[in-house]
């Protein structure tokens, strides 16, 4: 069997963001990711200021910066009957850690695996699925993939780190089982055409609320990335009224967006994303460690999810390196990740759970005003929020920087 120092399974932004670091400390580390290229369309797609500030610790600010993108600087709601309320400006921040960018996902996992593949430690291998884990004894020892064209093989490793989303197979093959909790709403992603007229610089996330559903709208380039809010449980109702009944939802929710809705040509366009959040009661096994969704599924509210992942990454990739060069990680090695990043979960999970209570709930249960009157209520009466909300959803709980020994000085080209 063939074998290397880590095995990282999923190549989303931990995932990428993991082999990048431990490549960077000499560590031999293969990503296993299950499709043949990055390009999926209606992932999250914002890079965080923390996030922004480990690439420029990585000396890659200047090529990401040369990637098309556009700057969320704040998040401003649509209040009845008044002018929006902005919930919080990112503008507050010092710079040049004062926004969030917005970018197509696959741009941003082609520039980790391009700067990765400097490395001559670090190997990506695309179209290869990790099935099950191989163990030896009580340790997990690998894993066992198929590739896109049914080939079959086992890879062992020292530690095996699943990055592998919210139905994480190695997390299931593990029987490690996450505590649920409850979530009101279901997302339904698609795309619309953005006229020139409406065209700008800076991006933006415009809400609009009805009774029992809700649409957001995140301005990008030369479209809008549209989110349809509904109950749980909805989606066999929703595609039975076809795609017309689904244009109308849009329409009355956005009545100056109805002259383009016949752009979902069917409902094959509709993305639906099955909202979940869980926590996992323990996170690692002897020889395998779960980061990111993988860990804590994590609901839209916010859009801190992928954020929250890159930062478990850098406190495993900082935990992990040593052992990994001495060639035994021990389950302490895989505990002090979780002990670390814990913390944050619980924090963000907390502030989402609350979200869900008391601005999406109202709006699932067709109570219409309760949800822009929450948002107003904090507006008037409660202005350090204004203040606290960038912070949290820029950098969140315990931003992690890039460990000493992936450090690089910035390339001039």
């Amino acid at each position: 069997m063939e074998k290397t120092g880590c095995v990282v399974v999923g190549g989303g932004p931990a995932g990428m963001m993991l082999g990048l670091l431990l490549a960077r400390a000499g560590v031999q580390v293969t990503v296993l990711e299950k499709h043949n290229d990055f390009f999926r369309d209606f992932r999250g797609d914002t890079v965080h200021a923390s996030t922004i500030r480990l690439i420029d610790e990585l000396g890659l600010g200047e090529e990401f910066r040369r990637l098309p993108q556009s700057r969320l600087s704040n998040v401003a709601f649509p209040v009845p009957g008044g002018p929006p309320v902005t919930m919080g400006n990112f503008d507050a921040l010092p710079p040049p850690y004062n926004y969030v960018a917005m970018m197509p996902q696959w741009d941003f996992l082609n520039f980790l695996a391009d700067a990765a593949a400097q490395e001559p430690s670090f190997s990506l291998r695309m179209g290869h699925k990790a099935t099950s884990l191989v163990r030896n004894g009580g340790r997990v020892t690998g894993v066992r993939y198929r590739t896109a064209d049914g080939a079959t093989g086992d890879l062992g490793a020292d530690v095996v780190v699943a990055t592998d989303g919210r139905h994480s197979a190695l997390r299931a093959a593990a029987g490690l089982a996450p505590k649920e909790y409850p979530v009101p709403f279901d997302t339904w992603w698609f795309r619309l055409p953005r006229l020139v007229s409406e065209r700008g610089e800076i991006a933006g996330i415009v809400p609009a609320f009805g009774r029992g559903e809700a649409l957001l709208a995140l301005n990008r380039t030369d479209y809008f990335q549209m989110g349809y809010l509904a109950p749980k449980g909805t989606d066999a109702r929703i595609r039975a009224e076809g795609v017309e009944g689904f244009r109308r939802r849009i329409a009355g929710l956005r009545p100056d967006l109805s002259d383009r809705v016949d752009a979902i040509a069917s409902l094959e366009d509709l993305h639906w994303l099955d909202v979940r959040l869980d926590r996992l009661r323990h996170w690692h096994i002897n020889g395998l460690l779960c980061i990111g969704d993988a860990a804590h599924a994590m609901s839209p509210a916010g859009g801190v999810g992928i954020n929250l992942a890159i930062q478990d990454a850098v406190a495993a990739a900082d935990c992990l390196a040593p052992a990994l060069l001495r060639g035994r990680v021990s389950r302490g090695d895989l505990a002090k990740v979780e002990r670390r990043r814990r913390t944050p979960t619980v924090v963000v999970q907390t502030v989402q759970r609350v979200m869900h209570r008391l601005l999406f709930e109202p709006i699932m249960t067709g109570t219409r005003a309760g949800a822009p009157a929450v948002l107003l209520f904090v507006a008037r009466h409660l202005p350090a929020v204004g203040k606290v909300v960038p912070r949290f959803v820029a950098f969140g709980p315990r931003p992690e920087h890039a460990p000493g020994f992936a450090r690089r000085a910035p390339q001039r080209r």
